[in-house]
């Protein structure tokens, strides 16, 4: 559909509306508490809202409901750079280098190279909902099992690459992830599986109770071990500096952003893959074209924008096959659903003529949600880096309820927070040996994406899933990405060395 003037004027007379505008801002400041505070998602924070729409103009309650979507998951990383704890799952990648940019002082430019990079990203996915969601989205309807089998096996490539240290233990955490995320009822035979007779285990285990104990209840014990064994107060009087990033180092990750904003985009398309797997295969990308990539997971200035510039690029992403399809693309948009069906509007071709002067309108407010969003994040840093200030021995027990609270809260079920304290557990072994808690997350996440692709994919192949996959075109391009995504490193690490034989030889 072409947008007329008519239909632009009137978009932008409901967009900078009173109400509207009041809406926007306080659905961008809701949106960056929340996910800022561990265990609070984007999901659950817009699932609380929902409620508070039912009295509002669908142009104001829907806006609302997309900015605290889009700025939740930028305010998961605040918490996850300062304190090493996740606001929110999109936010895992961030921490494994906005924390080391903490710890040397540099807490400021982390926190300005995350506002940009998310800004950029939910910028550009917002600018592809306007202009490419009919396309885009016919994409998306051509996915199957096989297609989400072979998504989650390229997702899976990217493990070996998550850890700086050792690759055997990358791999071997990923393996446990893969164990686990076993755990639950057999979606084909109906049998349940490594429950040991526990009913609450037949669901299989939780995400976001595992990744707070992996990440939050973790980092809590490590802390606890080290107290009075490091002089914290001295780390946090080297938070100096300047917010923004020099124009060298701008230079130096904008490339790296607008990437990682394609793959986000691409990422949040995909029904159901979501911001933790958009931040994941965007810090990986970033670190397969980086040209130091021993530095990612140091404290790297690209390992901080590529996942920030991705899981904030799916947000865009995820809400094209929801207005479209009606298929939501990730579990906040299928909660966005509902807001959509409460105030009377069924996603579809209807949106984008009936109802298209609301439909372009919250579009156009999600556009503004992500700049004040970046106008915000910016002139706060200075105050919510301060936050890091506090001491263990304070912060330590308020993360640990907001840990069990949030854990809690999610199904509003006890055994979540048992899982949440046995994987803090899992969590704090982890680290002390050398293992990293992220291959265990991602894993856990496409696990079970995987094995149910795969399964379904024997069923509609009829016994032939060499010639079911080899003739669907999506599938062959996914396994030569696949093919490649292996291959990559070992290419890279010969033209690498070829290039250091080259300089020996010149020197």
């Amino acid at each position: 559909m072409v947008i007329n003037p008519d239909l632009i004027l009137t978009v932008l007379t409901k967009l900078f509306s009173f109400e509207t505008l009041l809406a926007l801002f306080a659905g961008t400041l809701g949106g960056m508490i929340i996910g800022s505070l561990p265990g609070l998602s984007a999901t659950m924070g817009v699932a609380l809202l929902i409620p508070v729409t039912f009295g509002m103009d669908p142009v104001a309650g829907l806006t609302m409901l997309s900015a605290i979507y889009t700025s939740a998951v930028y305010g998961g990383s605040i918490s996850a750079i300062l304190i090493h704890t996740p606001g929110t799952p999109a936010s895992a990648a961030t921490a494994l280098d906005g924390y080391q940019m903490t710890l040397r002082g540099e807490g400021l430019k982390a926190m300005g190279i995350t506002t940009i990079s998310s800004m950029i990203g939910g910028f550009l996915s917002a600018v592809a909902l306007l202009f490419l969601a009919p396309p885009l989205s016919l994409i998306s309807l051509k996915f199957n099992a096989p297609e989400y089998f072979l998504i989650a096996i390229f997702g899976l490539t990217i493990i070996g690459s998550l850890t700086t240290g050792s690759i055997i233990k990358g791999l071997s955490a990923g393996v446990i992830g893969l164990i686990v995320g076993l755990i639950g009822t057999d979606i084909i035979t109906g049998f349940p599986r490594y429950t040991f007779g526990l009913t609450p285990l037949e669901s299989g285990i939780a995400l976001v109770p595992a990744m707070i104990g992996l990440f939050s209840l973790s980092q809590v014990l490590i802390q606890v071990e080290e107290l009075g064994k490091v002089d914290k107060e001295k780390v946090m009087a080297e938070l100096k500096g300047r917010v923004l990033p020099t124009w060298k180092e701008f230079k130096s990750i904008f490339i790296t952003i607008i990437r990682s904003s394609i793959l986000g985009i691409f990422v949040g398309i995909l029904p159901g893959a979501g911001g933790d797997i958009g931040s994941w295969v965007g810090y990986n990308e970033a670190k397969r074209f980086s040209k130091n990539p021993e530095k990612f997971g140091t404290g790297c200035i690209e390992g901080v924008a590529a996942p920030e510039a991705a899981n904030n690029a799916v947000t865009g992403g995820a809400l094209i096959p929801l207005l479209t399809l009606g298929i939501p693309g990730s579990s906040t948009t299928a909660v966005l659903l509902g807001g959509l069906i409460i105030q009377g509007l069924i996603p579809g071709r209807e949106l984008f003529t009936t109802h298209a002067k609301i439909t372009y309108t919250v579009i156009f407010g999600f556009m503004l949600a992500n700049i004040l969003m970046g106008i915000c994040g910016l002139l706060a840093a200075k105050h919510i880096v301060k936050v890091t200030k506090i001491p263990s021995a304070v912060l330590g027990p308020i993360i640990v309820v907001l840990s069990v609270v949030g854990s809690y809260a999610i199904n509003n079920n006890i055994f979540d927070v048992y899982v949440m304290v046995a994987f803090g557990i899992i969590g704090y072994f982890m680290r002390k040996t050398g293992f990293h808690p992220a291959p265990v997350v991602l894993a856990l996440i496409l696990g079970p994406m995987a094995e149910n692709g795969l399964k379904q994919s024997f069923v509609l192949s009829k016994g032939n899933l060499l010639g079911y996959f080899l003739g669907r075109p999506i599938c062959i391009v996914l396994i030569i990405l696949i093919v490649l995504a292996i291959a990559s490193p070992m290419i890279l690490s010969k033209l690498e060395q070829k290039r250091k034989r080259e300089v020996q030889a010149q020197a």
